[in-house]
């Protein structure tokens, strides 16, 4: 219980807190408005200065420790506030100078008076031109500089989205890292470029506060010089002395904060990210180099020894930078001597790092290289869609073969053709083709007789004559009965071609065990002690692959599992097992090449090439050449004609034979599907289109 109080008390402080933060810009909001138009006495005046220059001096600060940009995004929402409060005291100086001006040097504060005497020596000419000299600093050099360097950041920050954002997608389409850290190098990269066009647009204020000052130290001045001559009968002389001073000294405690705050956007907008912050850059680049410091101590002594010269200050410089070259010589002699103590064989045999297993680079499963031409496919930013097709491809190919192929890790390859594409498989090339941006291609189904204008090609997927084609005639090709599509369906379609033809060779043990842990999740009593206990994972692995590779979908693992269950203790050949999982799953399997058709027309085997052909695999005798060669003719003749009939590229022979013709067509015709007798529906009328041997 009073645990449970004591964390109640937290929380509650905790949200006052943030109460509180959520508060302090509209009352730093209020606060300005209020000292424009409310007159100030001097004492708050002066805690006012004091804070401003405070405020300066913890921006400043706060600049020289960042190490990224990024670590003070809101540098410009804080310049814009510093500068309204400079400027709002100012208005509330000026007039608290015109009002009180004429009773003394303490009339607007001891801090202006502090300025106005001490800095400037009292004298009004010095202070002008002091005054004049630090808005010119501010304004022509500092200002103007950092100005420049936010606006070409601004303009390579946008220039350099693109790149960045292909490269998360590409990192998270490869599975390198999550969603959630993808969202957030995409918030990082955004805000990157909004805190450059930020800081453009604020080194205008910085600007517009070195004009407003100058204008405003001229108007107190003349204001001053009317107020005290008019209606106080100053003499002009005394008039001027004391508004000017006053004046003086109220514009230097209004620039030296603004000097401090223009440097400081400077150093934020100057600096290289990395791991150290300004001072450690500065100082570890300057004098890390003994050499160059040897070098500037005997220019600076050279040019003591010139007559006329201070040569006491040249010399006591001379000495000082060879001194701390000879000091850094030393430490860097120590480090040396400290990092070579452990001496081994190989140490002295060998300068070079010694190899490790972060060497080694396991190649992608599946990668696509593109040309310079096509990143705007895959750049999101600019609306790219590939990305977002290929997720849609790898999950519908996850429903329906049963198991979720690897993350394509897409790269640019500056070697390739502008609109050129590769596809890797295992870090071999299995597919390529070329794509034109911001076209579509005409694709003629076989049927279209009419050309129409544009560049002729050939689709990369399923080689059929195609036309890259401008946008104003897409309608029209589609009324002339092209397929049109665009770039990245193009580049999809393919994939998800080449996906469905190395399907089997993309199911790996990883795959099989990922695939089993997802099963364990809905099924855990029937995964329980399945492996080793019933199979290894191996020929679990091996039954899998050979379904894949077969064109069967593993989705029902229900299936699959309890028939090796039944069978696998019996039977260790995963090759047997597969014919036994295949019959297992024969309702699906018809239902996957015939949908609900009640009669499945079939490719078949005549009577006395099924005899022979068993009695040679009884024999365990090879096919004879010319038999094999005219296999090869009638199937191909077959195939022809199921498409001509529209029916399904099926083969459908003797239980026995279906192992063996399986892995001899399919090496003719990846498309062909073997399928046993015994794998039908019992409920389906076999129709047999062609024969195969009955010549």
């Amino acid at each position: 219980m009073n645990k449970l109080n004591i964390m109640s008390f937290f929380s509650k402080k905790n949200l006052k807190n943030a109460h509180y933060q959520v508060l302090a810009g509209p009352l730093l909001i209020l606060l300005i408005l209020s000292m424009m138009v409310l007159p100030l006495p001097p004492f708050i005046l002066d805690l006012l200065f004091t804070f401003n220059i405070a405020l300066a001096i913890i921006i400043l600060i706060v600049a020289l420790f960042t190490q990224r940009v990024l670590d003070f995004a809101a540098f410009p929402t804080v310049l814009l506030f510093a500068t309204l409060l400079r400027l709002s005291l100012n208005v509330a100086s000026t007039r608290v100078v015109l009002l009180n001006g004429h009773t003394g040097s303490d009339a607007a504060g001891r801090v202006i008076e502090a300025f106005g005497h001490f800095l400037v020596g009292g004298n009004f000419a010095i202070g002008i031109v002091v005054f004049i000299i630090l808005v010119i600093i501010n304004f022509m050099v500092i200002t103007k500089g950092a100005g420049r360097i936010a606006e070409v950041g601004a303009r390579f920050a946008l220039d350099g989205m693109p790149g960045k954002q292909m490269a998360i997608d590409a990192d998270l389409n490869a599975g390198l890292i999550g969603e959630d850290e993808a969202k957030a190098r995409r918030a990082e990269v955004t805000q990157e470029a909004d805190f450059y066009g930020s800081m453009d647009g604020a080194s205008k204020f910085v600007r517009g506060d070195a004009i407003a000052g100058l204008l405003i130290m001229a108007i107190t001045i003349i204001g001053g010089l009317l107020v005290g001559v008019g209606q106080h009968a100053m003499a002009i002389g005394d008039a001027a002395h004391t508004y000017v001073l006053l004046t003086i000294g109220d514009g230097l405690v209004a620039q030296i904060p603004s000097l401090i705050i223009s440097t400081a956007a400077g150093v934020i907008v100057t600096r290289v990210a990395s791991e150290q912050n300004v001072s450690e850059q500065m100082l570890g680049q300057l004098f890390n180099n003994p050499q160059i410091l040897i070098l500037a101590a005997i220019v600076i002594g050279l040019l003591g020894l010139i007559p006329g010269m201070p040569n006491m200050v040249f010399l006591l410089f001379t000495g000082a930078l060879t001194t701390l070259a000879w000091w850094i010589t030393t430490r860097q002699k120590k480090q040396q001597l400290t990092s070579n103590e452990p001496v081994t064989i190989q140490a002295t045999t060998t300068t070079t790092i010694e190899a490790n297993w972060s060497d080694v680079n396991i190649e992608d499963t599946l990668a696509m290289e593109v040309g310079y031409g096509l990143i705007p496919m895959v750049d999101q930013s600019q609306n790219g869609e590939l990305l977002s097709r290929i997720r849609s491809l790898r999950k519908k190919f996850a429903q329906t073969i049963g198991f979720l192929p690897p993350s394509v890790h897409i790269r640019d390859n500056l070697s390739l053709n502008p609109y050129q594409y590769k596809l890797f498989m295992k870090g071999v090339e299995i597919g390529q083709g070329e794509v034109m941006h911001n076209k579509w291609l005409a694709i003629n189904p076989g049927n279209v007789t009419e050309t129409i204008e544009g560049t002729h090609t050939t689709e990369p997927a399923f080689g059929l004559a195609a036309i890259w084609i401008e946008n104003h005639l897409k309608e029209n090709a589609q009324i002339l009965g092209y397929t049109v599509v665009d770039g990245s369906t193009v580049i999809a379609t393919h994939l998800n071609h080449l996906l469905q033809q190395n399907a089997g060779d993309l199911f790996g043990r990883q795959e099989a065990q990922e695939l089993l842990t997802r099963v364990k999740e809905d099924l855990p009593k029937l995964v329980e002690d399945f492996i080793p206990a019933v199979v290894t994972l191996t020929v679990f692995h091996k039954v899998l692959q050979h379904l894949i590779s077969e064109q069967v979908s593993i989705r029902d693992m229900r299936t699959i599992i309890e028939t090796l269950c039944e069978h696998a203790p019996a039977q260790t050949d995963p090759m047997e097992l597969l014919s036994i999982v295949r019959v297992a799953l024969g309702r699906s399997i018809t239902q996957q090449w015939f949908a609900s058709a009640d009669e499945v027309q079939v490719i078949g085997f005549n009577v006395g090439l099924e005899r022979l052909l068993l009695q040679a695999m009884q024999n365990a005798s090879s096919l004879e050449p010319g038999l094999a060669d005219s296999i090869i003719q009638q199937t191909q003749q077959a195939l022809t004609q199921q498409d001509i009939l529209g029916a399904p590229p099926v083969l459908l022979v003797n239980h026995a034979l279906r192992p063996m013709m399986a892995r001899f067509l399919r090496r003719h015709f990846p498309q062909l599907a073997v399928l046993s007798n015994l794998e039908i529906s019992g409920n389906r009328q076999i129709k047999m289109t062609a024969q195969i041997g009955a010549e």
